[in-house]
Order: structure tokens, then sequence, then C-alpha cells
């Protein structure tokens, strides 16, 4: 039971380390360097530019109704029941 708590004490508090989710200040690995240049481009991107969602990954919401909203025509097909 005392290895139960202490291995949860230990686990949570490697947790609590690494999932602080900084990422301010992000270097390469010493010795390695950023990705090549993607296909087309003319530099090779910024850290910050790399961290930075695109439109297409992150869009912006559109759930707004009322901003084009129109009256509705008339249906020709909404008859009342025949008997």
């Amino acid at each position: 039971m005392i290895r139960l708590i202490l291995l949860a004490g230990l686990t949570l508090s490697g947790l609590s380390l690494t999932a602080c989710g900084a990422a301010d200040g992000l270097e390469p690995a010493p010795g390695k360097s950023l990705p090549v240049a993607p296909y087309g481009a003319k530099t090779t991107p910024t850290p910050t530019a790399l961290l930075t969602p695109t439109p297409q990954q992150r869009p912006e919401r559109s759930d707004e109704l009322l901003t084009s909203s129109r009256e509705r025509r008339s249906d020709e097909f909404n008859l009342p029941p025949s008997n």
C-alpha cells in the first residue's frame, strides 16, 4: 500500500513538471537544427512561425446566425391535410 502511495506521488510530481505547457523560448536540441524549409518557401520558418496555427488548423467561429437572416418565402406545398 505504501509503495502505491509513493508511486502515485512520484507520478503526479513528474506530470506536474512535464505538463507545464510552456512554449516560450524553445530552441533546437544542441547539435540539431530546425527542419529544412518547405518546398517553395524562401526561408526556413522560425520556431514562432512553426508554433503559430494557420487559419485552416484553427478556423474562426462562424455561428452568428442573425447577421444574414432573411424572411422565408411562402411554401406552396404547406397544405392542410385532406379528410
